[in-house]
């Protein structure tokens, strides 16, 4: 008579990447996202343990995949850089995004910015952002022990954690670097990369014009 081994596997559980849910509403809080985004990139470019992500879930227990958030924009300080198809803090040294962004569209209803900041406080974000471009309407919390405490005053703020300064004088939200620099959207950036482009090509084409005059004259440029 043969004896079957009982076993103690437990089915895999598995962590879903997505919800089938769209990212952005409107093209304006779509553009919100992604500059923030690129431009928190851009800014923490050369730190390799700097990890920034735009709607990628978040789960932070291990077993629990229905405990979860996608956050419009999350930076987490102490993780490298990376591919990940979501944020599963038991597998990053347990460390919790530290910063998160939210945009404000239309179809954001009260319950659910009540849910998402219960998890924030919860599960240990220090720094959290509510932007309402619509409204030009820019909150933000701090953590202080247990609880996110909300910030007072938000234009001139400067984030401890990032250093970069809100203000918003100029009738919409403008965030600056720490070094003074304004967040470009990405046309913005495009349109300057391409601009850095053509000067460089100006320049190039000053100095073939000069080394040219230099040899008519009878000047060899590369000994001088």
């Amino acid at each position: 008579m043969i004896q079957q081994l009982e076993t103690n596997s437990q089915p895999e559980i598995i962590y879903p990447d997505s919800d089938g849910q769209p990212m952005a509403n409107n093209t304006r809080h779509f553009r919100w996202i992604v500059t923030i985004k690129e431009n928190l990139e851009l800014l923490f470019a050369s730190i390799d343990n700097v990890f920034i992500a735009g709607d990628l879930f978040w789960y932070p227990i291990e077993g629990d995949n229905k405990t979860r958030l996608a956050p419009d924009v999350m930076v987490v300080f102490g993780r490298p850089k990376g591919y990940r198809g979501s944020y599963r803090q038991w597998e990053e040294e347990n460390v919790a995004p530290q910063v998160i962004f939210e945009i404000i569209s239309p179809g954001n209803r009260l319950q659910e910015l009540v849910r998402k900041f219960k998890f924030y406080e919860r599960y240990g974000v220090e720094e959290y952002y509510v932007y309402e471009p619509d409204r030009l309407d820019l909150m933000g919390w701090l953590r202080s022990r247990e609880q996110l405490a909300e910030i007072d005053q938000m234009d001139g703020w400067v984030s401890p954690r990032m250093g970069v300064r809100f203000d918003l004088s100029a009738g919409e939200l403008q965030i600056f670097t720490p070094a003074g620099n304004r967040f470009f959207t990405h046309l913005e950036l495009a349109q300057q990369k391409e601009e850095q482009r053509q000067r460089a090509e100006r320049a190039e084409d000053r100095i073939k014009v000069l080394e040219a005059r230099l040899r008519e004259a009878g000047v060899n440029p590369e000994k001088l």
